[in-house]
């Protein structure tokens, strides 16, 4: 068990639907803070207000800096409920590469979801048309452009209509509910930081490993 006074501590919280990501918010909106009282530590990346799922909140500011720094290459693995149904060729073009207005994104991982992942319900109704089917794909991304998900799936012509987050790197939600948090163990930090660290040591030698002014890891 880690202590919640250790320096090196990682929180992993399944952020729910309409929680921001941030601690504070002068519309008195739900925020971190109505779930988590753990002096700090600090979100490592954001999702949007209406997404879900997983978010690590470091206390150790460079790990957190490496964590944001979408540069170096790290996976995020995304359940995504889209509208209609994509075929073989949509989900090669997210697989291989959209352009997208602030560039090209990078190769990833998107396949069909035969059956409803096991999810539990959001607390606001998904919006879907009668009309049009709909259907869940797993995306795994190695970047973090702003709300990139939801722009790539767009790209295809299929809007997204629910967004969970559910690993970040070896880190998965397993074992939490929406709106819970534990410490990650030691083992699972060192893992973390040594994935971290080896693809860190790959884009500096590849020359990609510098962060892009301006730009964190946002869903």
């Amino acid at each position: 068990m880690t202590a919640l006074d250790d320096p090196d501590l990682v929180l992993r919280f399944w952020k729910p639907y309409g929680c921001l990501t941030a601690f504070t918010d002068r519309d008195g909106r739900q925020t971190l803070a109505d779930h988590i009282d753990v002096p700090r530590v600090y979100p490592a990346g954001r999702l949007d207000r209406d997404s879900e799922g997983l978010l690590l909140l470091p206390r150790n500011k460079a790990l957190r800096g490496d964590v944001t720094n979408a540069a170096i290459g790290h996976s995020r693995t995304y359940l995504v409920q889209v509208e209609g149904s994509p075929s073989g060729d949509a989900l090669h073009h997210l697989a291989t590469g959209l352009d997208l207005k602030d560039g090209r994104t990078r190769p990833a991982t998107a396949e069909f979801l035969t059956t409803e992942p096991a999810l539990p319900r959001r607390p606001v109704p998904i919006r879907v048309r009668k009309s049009v089917p709909d259907c869940w794909i797993r995306l795994t991304l190695t970047e973090g452009k702003n709300r990139q998900v939801r722009r790539m799936t767009a790209s295809v012509g299929h809007p997204t209509l629910r967004l969970v987050r559910i690993a970040i790197g070896p880190i998965t939600l397993e074992g939490l509910e929406p709106g819970q948090w534990d410490a990650i163990t030691a083992e699972e930090r060192r893992e973390l930081r040594e994935g971290l660290r080896g693809l860190r040591r790959a884009a500096n030698q590849s020359g990609s490993g510098q962060r892009p002014p301006g730009r964190r890891s946002r869903s």
